[in-house]
């Protein structure tokens, strides 16, 4: 059984490159740090921290991202653990993504350390897809000392999974008459989308390769896994993937999550750390000058069950107090009873630009003046620093001996 994947010309099939950093959070310690260079390197600390990332010698002796730190301990006692360092990592990244927009306008990011890149349009300038991911390749690692690995393809979902078959550092191109030759073999979990229960699902069915799966009617998929999933698999099971480049793609979501160093039953020490995500996040919200419609909020137990909670309100909202007072409920209607609790987090999702955003005046409606309260209190962030001003639930509290 075989099926057409694109009927048009070579010429006219777009070049997308698909460029990801190798290890980047660790890379970037190696690189500040010289000591660190050939050893086992954790990017995450605390007896309750997660691993954040790790390099390659340190995968080797079986650390991962999302690893308790504990247990990333025990694998590679000797290796070295750093601390997690966003900001750094950020403008390492800003540096990254100005080298890719030197290449080509359209670029995708995805996350920090990796983005799409349409580089049609550059052809004719700087050569073929090979010719300028080698470019890439060259100028992160002069410019920025650290490693990259680049697939090119026609599409971004082969040329994703191209860069994932080619790390470390390395440079795959997956020729349109290749694609099939290239995607069949691969297991079913390569196919975007397909995490573990879909997984589970599809190896019941006796689907294990991608051609597997291009070889079951579509109706069948269909049928097994839903309408949406189903048409989603087939089509990517033939390499048929015809979504553009997105130009600089909007925020999806703004989260801030803490994981304490003890497991915390106390309902009021829980709501205080969920004020203290919220306000986290909602000041980043207005940084990026959005709105949120669904509130969110993730509690995860000391056995590592996690659940998650969400609200959509009919106008979006960035301010700390009408944030929390979501986050509040969510977090009470759960009536866990003192449940010992690992970790909590806030997400704000569905975002508006808040300057194309109204909002509904009604009697009875949101409380009048936070709106201005929280331009005043951003403006006060701006003058005196992050911290100088704050609900006053979440200042230290005044020993009783201590004087005015």
């Amino acid at each position: 059984m075989s099926e057409q994947i694109d009927t048009r010309a070579d010429s006219d099939l777009p070049t997308i490159l698909h460029v990801d950093m190798d290890a980047f959070f660790a890379a970037v310690a190696e690189r500040d740090d010289p000591s660190l260079r050939g050893r086992p390197v954790v990017v995450g600390m605390g007896v309750r921290g997660v691993v954040s990332s790790a390099n390659y010698a340190a995968r080797k002796l079986g650390v991962h991202s999302a690893m308790p730190v504990s247990q990333a301990r025990r694998l590679a006692p000797n290796a070295a653990f750093v601390p997690v360092d966003h900001a750094r990592y950020s403008e390492v990244s800003s540096h990254i993504m100005e080298i890719f927009r030197s290449v080509s306008p359209l670029v995708e990011p995805l996350s920090l350390d990796e983005a799409f890149i349409d580089v049609t349009g550059a052809r004719r300038l700087l050569g073929t897809g090979k010719e300028i991911g080698a470019l890439i390749r060259k100028r992160v690692e002069d410019e920025e000392k650290i490693t990259c690995s680049v697939g090119i393809a026609t599409s971004k979902f082969i040329a994703k999974l191209a860069s994932t078959y080619c790390k470390p550092n390395g440079m795959l191109e997956i020729d349109h008459h290749r694609v099939l030759e290239f995607l069949h073999p691969l297991p079913v979990s390569a196919i975007w989308g397909v995490g573990p229960k879909t997984n589970e699902e599809l190896q019941r069915l006796g689907l294990r390769t991608v051609k597997d799966i291009a070889d079951t009617p579509r109706a069948t998929l269909i049928r097994a896994l839903g309408q949406a999933a189903g048409e989603h698999l087939h089509e990517l099971s033939w390499g048929r993937d015809y979504r553009p480049v997105v130009l600089d793609e909007p925020d999806r979501s703004v989260s801030a999550a803490e994981t304490f160093s003890y497991d915390i039953d106390d309902p009021q020490e829980i709501l205080k750390e969920l004020l203290r995500m919220t306000e986290r996040s909602t000041f980043r919200l207005r940084q990026k000058g959005l709105k949120a419609q669904t509130i969110s909020i993730k509690v995860r137990f000391a056995d590592f069950k996690t659940i998650n909670r969400s609200r959509t309100v009919d106008q979006p909202i960035n301010s700390v107090h009408e944030c929390y007072e979501i986050v509040k409920k969510l977090y009470l209607d759960l009536k866990l009873d003192r449940a010992r609790i690992r970790l909590v987090g806030v997400s704000l999702d569905n975002l508006h630009d808040a300057a194309g955003s109204f909002e509904q005046l009604s009697l009875g409606g949101r409380e009048h003046g936070w709106g201005e309260a929280t331009e005043a209190m951003d403006k006060a962030l701006e003058r005196f620093g992050r911290g100088s001003v704050r609900p006053a639930s979440l200042l230290p509290r005044k020993r009783e001996d201590e004087s005015e």
